[in-house]
Order: C-alpha cells, then structure tokens, then sequence
C-alpha cells in the first residue's frame, strides 16, 4: 500500500473548514437522551450471542495541575483523596457492566485514560486491576493490547514497573512541546529529561509498545522549535508519534482563555510546521496511518492497514474492530452491540446513579440500518484510503452508486482537485487528499447534512 503524503498547502487552505472527526458515526453530537440505560442493557445481553470480545476503556479524569489546551473532561486537584470516592462508584460500576456480559467473552483490549491515570497511587491501581479481574475475564498471556496514557511528570521507574506487572504492555506518553516558552505558555513544564527516563524505563520492563502525543499550533511554536522537539522525539524511536492540531476554542473550553491568543502561529506559519514535521516523519521511516497518526512500518496499526483490518474509536485507530466496547467511569463512551452510550459527566450525577445501583448510562443512540452502511463506508475510507463498491453491496445488499449518487456527484471537486479518484468500482484516496480524509468523509454523513451549523474543530 502506497502511504505518501503530497502536502497542497492550496488545496489543504481551500478544504480547512471544520469537520467530526469520526471516532464513532454517528457522532456524538447525535447522541441523546432516548436511549439510556434500559436500552443500554438490551443491548449489552443481545451482544452475548456474538460472543465477541471486549475491549475495556476506564476514564481516570484527575490532573494534578491544567493544561490551558486540554479540552478532556478533567478534575483539577492536588487533593489526592479525592480518588477514593470515585474509584469506590468506579468498582461498583465495574460489577454492573460485568453482570451484564457472559465471562467467556475474553477483553482481549484495555485501556485507562484521562485525565491523568497514573494520578492514582500504586495501591489503588492494584486494587482497580483486581476488582476489574473480578468482573471481566483478562487475559494472563500478554496477548491483549493493555494500554494506559501517562503523564511523565507523574510517573517514576517504580510506577512503570508495577504497570507492567499489572499487565500493561502500551504506553502513551503527553509530551506536546519541548520548548520552554511553549511550556510556560499552557502551563505544562515538563522537561525533556523527564520525559525520556519515562521512555527509557518502559523499555527496560519490556512494553511492546511506546506511543508520543505532540500538538502543534500552540502558542510560541515556529517552524524551528517544533522542528527541534519533533527531531529529538524520533531520536527516541517511539513505535507510534501522534501530532494534534490544537484547536483554539476558549468560548467552548474555558481553560483555553488563559491562552494568549495573539501568540499562536498564524495559519501560514501553523501549515508550514505541520509540512516539516510530516516531511521529518517519513524521512526517518514512520508511516502516515492517517488523521494525526504515524507508526513504525512494523508496528501494529501499520500491518492491520495493510490487511485491511484497521479500525477507529474513541481512542483513534485501533486493531480491534471485532470488540464491544464498553465505557466506564464519568463521561466515558461506549461501542455496545448496534449502540453507541455515554456515561453521566459530572461527579455527583455519576455518583447518584451508582449509588442507586443503576448504570450510569445518560445518552446514546441505536444504530439503523442507513446508520451501519455509512459507517461502513466511512471506516474504510478514513482507515484505509480506499473503498471498494461491491463489499459494501454484499455487506448491505444495495446498489453503492444509487445509494449515494447525491454523494458521489459531491466528490467530483474533489476528484478535480486531484484528493481522489473514483472509479465505477471504488474510491482510492491519493496521497494529496489523505491530510483532508476527514472532508472526503464528511460528504457521506448525513447528520452533517442535515445539522449543518454543528461545531466542530478545523480538519488541518
């Protein structure tokens, strides 16, 4: 598979509008309150007959101190103690949803987020681990794909080494920037020592896997500092690089007013980073695996779009399309059976519900059946760049160009352009329209179309 880049800066200016970015279709802006926890355990027993594996996300939503660009739904506290009320209702949680699913389904994926997951202390850890072990069949063979996002700011060699005893074998680490004045300016002062000890322990205990979370846009960044932390971040090799673009949105996130907005890059200047450090990246070997992913050309994601077995969620790409997955924790999202589910936001809403015994299940949305076949057709293009007509008729038993011919005739711009090519048998996405994938994506959403003014961040 051809996985080059042509970087249009033209093009890539004429296509920047704002767009999802389809970790699930629907998208949650459709999810609602219809669809709650009745409907959630309908769903959830129906999907034992699959016999399908689980995937297992758990939402850790505690920070030590904000990040002014973070738009995750986060707890701001250095009051350790607040974890023990939450982890409580987190426990009690996970026996509701486990009385749910038969124990032969294996989690063959597990993931813990945030927020910052490694704010809890090594006993609690533990003691989350056990009481999910309790609940759900994980495997003891190191074969899953046990991951969890840390900050190296709160993590030390002997927090590595009891997450790989617990079982984790995936590290994701937030580095963002290098530079000091990047630092300063959204108040994450995490110097390059630290971080690379993270690295190197991780290593040491025998993760399979390290991935690095960069944003570019942030205030301060040139083309030259970026360059400089992007370079000294391949010298580390990590299997997996990820580049954000930040999106600037302090009307809907209040922690970005305390960023300067007159010291981010201008537009010109944001595109010509994101130019070199796509330019760096495929120099030193990394494969463009789509939206703001890179990886080894050995690394997972790589093979399984090779093999066409690529797959997207909530936490991006993924190698597990086969999974239920199942949210847990305040705000945490869910993949169940024909479902898509969110849990309660706030702490004391999410508390409430638990302490009723009842799931914390507020909103969600049942798939129909033109639902599937877009999401269908949206995977495939966004994970794989290309689509081929006659598999989405079998799966479907439609005719693809009527179906969508009010779709087909929007990409003929796009095909003029030089994005794609469409052909009577398929879309190949090429190398000038895989930074835009999203807007090539967005023109088979027909929730897009209908609720045009929903927002949404820039696709570059």
């Amino acid at each position: 598979m051809n996985t080059s880049i042509v970087f249009d800066s033209a093009l890539i200016r004429k296509y920047d509008k704002a767009g999802p970015r389809y970790t699930s279709y629907p998208t949650a802006v459709q999810f609602h309150a219809g669809f709650g926890e009745v409907e959630y355990r309908e769903q959830a027993l129906a999907s034992n007959a699959s016999n399908r594996p689980l995937s297992l996300y758990f939402h850790i939503p505690f920070c030590d101190t904000v990040c002014f660009y973070c738009a995750c739904n986060k707890i701001v506290t250095k009051n350790r103690r607040h974890t023990a009320p939450y982890l409580d209702h987190l426990y009690r949680e996970i026996a509701l949803q486990g009385a749910l699913f038969d124990r032969s389904r294996l989690v063959t994926q597990l993931h813990w987020g945030g927020g910052t997951p490694t704010f809890i202390d090594a006993d609690e850890m533990r003691e989350l681990m056990r009481v999910t072990g309790e609940h759900f069949r994980l495997l003891d063979d190191d074969s899953g794909e046990y991951s969890i996002e840390v900050d190296p700011r709160e993590t030390d060699d002997h927090t590595i080494a009891l997450l790989r005893k617990l079982g984790f074998n995936r590290l994701s680490l937030g580095v963002q920037d290098f530079d000091p004045d990047v630092q300063k300016a959204v108040n994450r002062i995490q110097s390059r020592e630290i971080t690379l000890e993270v690295m190197d322990a991780a290593r040491r205990e025998g993760f399979k896997s390290i991935s690095v979370d960069l944003i570019y846009g942030l205030p301060f960044q040139t083309v030259a500092s970026f360059g400089r932390t992007v370079d000294e971040i391949i010298a580390q090799s990590p299997d997996r690089i990820s580049v954000f673009n930040y999106a600037h949105l302090p009307e809907l996130f209040k922690t970005q007013r305390q960023i300067d907005a007159s010291a981010l890059p201008p537009p010109a200047v944001k595109l010509e980073i994101l130019k070199t450090v796509i330019e760096r990246l495929a120099r030193a070997g990394y494969v463009y695996i789509g939206m703001d992913h890179f990886a080894k050309p050995d690394d997972e994601l790589a093979l399984a779009q090779q093999t066409g077995t690529l797959h997207r969620n909530f936490q991006g790409y993924s190698t597990h399309a086969d999974c239920d997955l199942i949210g847990l924790g305040a705000t945490s999202i869910g993949m169940v059976g024909d479902s898509y589910s969110q849990n309660l936001k706030g702490l004391e809403e999410y508390y409430a519900r638990i302490d009723e015994d009842r799931l914390a299940v507020f909103r969600g949305v049942r798939l129909d059946a033109d639902d599937r076949l877009r999401r269908a057709t949206i995977t495939a293009l966004i994970c794989h760049f290309k689509l081929e007509f006659a598999s989405i008729e079998r799966q479907f038993d439609i005719r693809f160009r009527d179906y969508f011919a009010v779709e087909l005739a929007e990409l003929a711009d796009m095909q003029a352009d030089g994005l794609l090519a469409l052909s009577e048998t398929g879309i190949r996405v090429l190398p000038a329209g895989r930074l835009l994938i999203r807007n090539i994506c967005m023109a088979f959403d027909r929730y897009l179309r209908e609720q045009a003014t929903r927002r949404f961040s820039k696709v570059i």
